[in-house]
């Protein structure tokens, strides 16, 4: 699940800010937020934090981006998928030599056979999806 702390940070990087803060608890409501998320705004001579009276970000824009990310998220569950099931880096690299030393750098080969089952296994969501 993608927390509101993303979502901020994402919007951080969106509009080339760097606004600093503080989250206190899971906030799920405009109130909660309101409440429970504090900007920085500086520090004082004992480098405590100096909260900011007025928040950078709506609630709207925080949740708007907070399921954004979570659908990204989402529909990159194929490629989490498929990372975990090839092989490894190095049993690759030996079955693409063993092809290209045998001639079968093609369709019948061990490299593209081991590649072509986890692609079938796991595929990319059609863009109807």
């Amino acid at each position: 699940m993608i927390n509101i702390a993303s979502a901020i940070q994402s919007l951080n990087k969106d509009n080339n800010n760097s606004h600093e803060f503080v989250i206190y608890g899971k906030p799920t409501t405009e109130t909660e937020y309101q409440q429970n998320v504090k900007y920085i705004s500086g520090a004082d001579d004992n480098g405590s934090a100096i909260f900011s009276d007025t928040q950078p970000y709506t609630w709207q824009q925080v949740s708007i981006k907070q399921a954004e990310l979570q659908a990204d998220y989402d529909a990159k569950q194929y490629q989490r998928n498929r990372a975990e099931k090839y092989p490894s880096i190095q049993d690759q690299l030996d079955k693409l030599f063993h092809d290209i030393n045998n001639g079968t750098l093609d369709n019948t080969g061990k490299f593209f056979t081991a590649i072509n089952i986890v692609k079938t296994n796991n595929p990319k969501p059609s863009e109807d999806d």
